[in-house]
């Protein structure tokens, strides 16, 4: 049209008069057709020059060419209406034509399916294979007599963290995963660790008569040489020494003697240096080990994980940070003695009798049992090896669950890193098989990982989280954890977070692993630092005894060992652990959407914000002035109801959702994936508070400090801050808020209620 109206301009303002030859080209129906204009006339050479300026001065006295040509009769004046109309036509049809051109859908080709063709989603499954024959094909692959030189070809009686039985064990590993057809590849960290003494040893002399130097020590205890008075202590927990100090007993410089069990060896250090204690003497008493009198104990004191001298950041290379230790590091002396040395102090004890809840004989001590104790351990470098390998999904590759075991261990460390090998580098062959030979296409990839360091307190494992942190917290899921899968026969304990629960309970009806209990995770659970440090949901499980396995932490943990308390059944029980871990990870990369249950920690968060309710109001009618006078629970009670509406907002998105829909299943799964992270406190510094999360950390920011803190306040506990705990209380508050935000999705959905 443009292109008509440009050339009746040209005709009738008087444009050059010269040759000109435009093409228009249309398309018609499929057609090429070519309309060729020409607009001829003499050129006038007249003494002005060829007309082109002249036409474009408004005072020319000369006529317009067309007029000059054609005159003014009638006849003519019609033939000029006529032509006029008749171009006006045709280039309105021209214009008409070539813009619902534009507006026409491309013809039919070969590479665009027809209107009437049905378009197949992609599930990623190809299809989804039904989870009763999952569970088949997974039961057919894993049997006891597969298990049996399996164990055999790893086990080893000296692979210690950083050794060449270490990396031998490694290399076996990765290369069982190359077998398999899985990607593999070696994480490489340089860790400082504390050894004992390679010339000279520990010691401990007792009223000056008779020394002890104990082969067995704690890594990480603080070195040097103190003498003070022996206070037996029981299990050094928490209430132990609450009793001690109802008695009024001053633990000021005492050493103090304690049995192993029941919490970590690290808990039990730093309880003692809480008091101010001067060190910690840990035995294994007969009543409750049955190791022998001369079993020497081996282990760590770190409260926390990870190598100490770089918390919060992975130990690539040391040249690269400062000096630093973490804050988890003891600064008391701490050593390990065997039976007979304990007992033979034990007996000599005067004093006080210790409390009947212990229901023991000892005494506690007096200012006459003056004990010294010398630790010269000793801090090296080790280069230690993680290794991995990998079964890819097929929709969302990139979002993974981790299944993990340590290789290593203070002796032949059967149970503690013999078994759990073993079932890690079985179900990898099994999974491998199973995608293909069979026909199973997991939708999301298992990452299977081998950790060195895991008796210095999981060290292979918190490096590799603090080096990829920013990206594992976006893509990993789920971590399942085989460390010490078999060390009994008589239970089936499981801890794990709260948001795997029902996947849990769900797993143990299929498997039905004979009686079973859900507990809490503890500090020392190598799965903790999952959860508590990079908010990844985990799980530990295990068949075990009535009581803790007795061989941990000595060079007695071989497989005669544990055929002994498992009447030779560690095959058996290895295969029905390999399939609890085996369903778990299977129906996380099976199904369309991650079952990973919100309900379990809207539940949580309501017993705990009403319980520091119930504790803020009773010290607002008691001890009004204990609390600022702005301070109300109001705002955590919100917080609380901004997560548990954005919790049901989800549970009905999913509820509703289109399972063949994958962009709207990985949104959902992402917006689940961010429950854990998220109640990691983004106000304390991975750094100076490794265990960051607000419910399972450790730590003045979690809601179980704050609730110390208010029992503090209506104590009068003169190390009760009314102003502390106010921040404590605003930054928790925020916390929730944060991830009940992040829990609703898209920023338009927010609740911003609070």
């Amino acid at each position: 049209m443009e292109q008509a109206r440009s050339t009746i301009t040209k005709i009738f303002n008087g444009e050059p008069h010269s040759y000109t030859r435009f093409n228009l080209t249309q398309n018609m129906e499929g057609d090429s057709s070519q309309v060729e204009m020409k607009l001829s006339s003499d050129v006038d050479e007249e003494a002005g020059g060829n007309g082109v300026g002249d036409h474009l001065n408004h005072n020319s006295a000369r006529k317009p060419y067309v007029t000059q040509r054609i005159g003014r009769t009638p006849k003519n004046l019609c033939f000029l209406v006529v032509t006029t109309l008749l171009i006006f036509v045709i280039g309105y049809l021209v214009g008409y034509l070539m813009h619902r051109k534009r507006d026409l859908p491309p013809r039919p080709d070969v590479s665009v399916p027809r209107s009437d063709q049905v378009v197949l989603h992609e599930t990623g499954a190809a299809p989804l294979m039904d989870w009763e024959d999952v569970k088949k094909l997974l039961a057919e692959k894993l049997t006891a007599t597969k298990f049996e030189p399996v164990f055999s070809d790893f086990s080893s009686v000296n692979h210690q963290a950083g050794s060449p039985g270490d990396e031998d064990l490694a290399n076996k590993v990765i290369n069982r995963f190359k077998e398999y057809g899985m990607d593999t590849w070696t994480d490489e960290h340089f860790v400082k660790v504390q050894d004992p003494p390679i010339s000279g040893s520990n010691r401990v002399l007792f009223k000056n008569r008779k020394e002890e130097r104990p082969k067995g020590f704690l890594s990480y205890s603080a070195n040097g040489t103190v003498t003070g008075t022996v206070l037996y202590a029981h299990y050094g927990q928490e209430n132990d020494f609450m009793l001690l100090q109802s008695r009024n007993i001053n633990m000021t410089g005492r050493v103090v003697l304690v049995r192993a069990g029941r919490i970590s060896f690290a808990e039990k250090v730093a309880n003692a240096a809480k008091l101010n204690a001067s060190a910690v003497l840990i035995y294994a008493d007969p009543t409750d080990y049955s190791i022998g009198d001369s079993t020497q104990l081996f282990g760590h004191v770190h409260m926390g994980s990870g190598d100490p001298y770089t918390p919060g950041f992975p130990s690539f290379n040391h040249t690269q940070f400062p000096p630093v230790r973490s804050s988890g590091l003891p600064n008391i002396l701490a050593q390990t003695i065997t039976a007979a040395m304990a007992l033979n102090i034990v007996r000599e004890l005067g004093g006080q009798t210790a409390p009947t809840e212990w229901k023991t004989y000892h005494k506690l001590g007096d200012d006459s049992d003056t004990i010294t104790v010398e630790v010269n351990n000793v801090l090296t470098e080790k280069k230690i090896n993680n290794v991995f390998g990998v079964i890819k999904g097929f929709v969302d590759a990139d979002r993974y669950v981790v299944i993990g075991a340590q290789r290593d261990a203070w002796g032949p460390g059967f149970a503690a890193s013999t078994v759990g090998t073993g079932v890690l580098v079985e179900l990898a062959r099994s999974i491998s098989e199973m995608v293909k030979n069979d026909g199973f296409k997991p939708r999301r990839t298992i990452v299977f990982a081998s950790w060195s360091a895991g008796e210095y307190g999981s060290i292979g494992a918190t490096e590799w989280l603090e080096g990829y942190l920013s990206s594992l917290s976006m893509k990993a899921f789920s971590y399942i954890n085989l460390d010490g899968v078999v060390t009994g026969r008589s239970g089936f304990k499981v801890a794990g977070s709260p948001l795997l629960h029902s996947l849990i309970l769900s797993t143990l009806k299929e498997v039905n692993p004979q009686e079973d209990l859900l507990e809490p995770m503890k500090l020392d659970n190598p799965s903790y630092p999952f959860m508590a440090f990079s908010g990844i949901p985990s799980v530990s499980f295990g068949f075990s005894s009535d009581s803790d396995y007795r061989y941990f932490g000595t060079v007695l943990d071989t497989r005669e060992a544990l055929n002994t308390v498992t009447s030779n059944q560690v095959p058996q029980l290895a295969v029905t652990s390999a399939q609890f871990a085996g369903h778990i990870a299977l129906r996380l990369v099976h199904d369309h959407l991650l079952r990973l249950d919100l309900g379990k920690y809207e539940k949580t968060l309501l017993f705990q914000v009403a319980q520091i309710n119930g504790k803020v109001k009773a010290i607002q009618r008691v001890k009004a002035q204990q609390l600022p006078k702005a301070l109300t629970v109001h705002w955590l009670m919100s917080a609380y109801g901004s997560y548990s509406r954005a919790s049901r907002a989800l549970a009905s998105d999913i509820q509703n959702s289109d399972l063949d829909d994958i962009e709207k299943c990985r949104t959902i799964n992402d917006r689940i994936m961010t429950v854990e992270r998220n109640f990691l406190s983004p106000y304390v510094s991975p750094k100076d508070s490794p265990f960051r999360h607000i419910l399972l950390g450790s730590g003045p920011h979690t809601i179980t400090a704050l609730s110390k803190h208010l029992d503090a306040m209506r104590a009068d506990n003169p190390e009760a801050d009314t102003d502390l705990f106010h921040n404590q209380f605003a930054l928790l508050t925020w916390t929730i808020q944060g991830c009940a935000n992040s829990l609703a999705g898209d920023i338009w959905s927010l609740d911003n209620e609070i």
